[in-house]
């Protein structure tokens, strides 16, 4: 049976899981390659990899809840791995609240999880307007399962948010008001911004990330179609 891969693990996190105190597991690899990531590591050269052991996972986290609220899984994309559900069980049965960071490319396991009760919290990645979803993440992904992997979060009676990184010179404010359009009603919509450290695109090293102040002004034109929208600077 497949194990679910750990390549990461953080035993205190006060910013993964929104008013929860957390760890947080990373998974490596991925299934786009957004020109603009800064997590490259976990999604190239993943089989010589250092594992960690679930169980010594479990052993560290069971004792520490009650402390702790939950823990978050990130990546890379969790999804990828036929081993998640399992993964998440275990982590319920210790009495784990459970959030995934998603990039949505898997919306039949997104529904599974979801029918399961095996996650309280889902932070999926809207990378871009749907027309401009395969140039960015460089996949011949249809724009429909990313389309459906959104309503089963919005139909669901989860907690969740959607989230978008601002890079400059992709990402226009013309992309944004579409994507917020094609989000409206949606409870939680985060605005991050660019990182130009570790970027699979070297051409991105000595890009300079949107400001402050436009960040904020990101904000103010998307506001009237979220019930709430939070800006996360680096």
């Amino acid at each position: 049976m497949e194990e679910f891969p750990i390549i990461g693990f953080d035993k205190l996190s006060l910013v993964d899981y929104p008013g929860k105190l957390c760890a947080t597991i990373y998974t490596p690899g991925c299934n786009f390659r957004c020109v603009y990531c800064y997590q490259s590591k976990l999604i190239f050269n993943i089989k010589p990899m250092e594992k960690i052991s679930i169980d010594e996972v479990i052993r560290i986290l069971h004792p520490r809840m009650g402390f702790l609220d939950g823990i978050t899984i990130t990546g890379g994309e969790p999804t990828i791995h036929r081993a998640l559900p399992g993964f998440l069980a275990r982590l319920k049965s210790i009495g784990a609240l459970t959030k995934i960071d998603t990039n949505g490319s898997h919306p039949k396991i997104i529904a599974l999880l979801i029918k399961n009760k095996l996650v309280d919290y889902i932070a999926m990645d809207v990378k871009a307007p749907l027309e401009k979803y395969q140039k960015i993440v460089q996949s011949n992904i249809d724009s429909k399962i990313i389309s459906e992997s959104i309503q089963h979060i919005r139909r669901s009676n989860l907690d969740y948010e959607f989230r978008t990184t601002m890079v400059p010179g992709i990402i226009t404010e013309k992309d944004l008001l579409n994507i917020a359009i094609m989000l409206a009603g949606s409870k939680r919509y985060i605005l991050q911004q660019f990182r130009s450290n570790n970027t699979i695109s070297e051409e991105l090293t000595n890009t300079q990330p949107y400001s402050k102040s436009e960040m904020k002004q990101f904000k103010e034109l998307v506001s009237p179609y979220f019930a709430e929208v939070k800006l996360r600077l680096w």
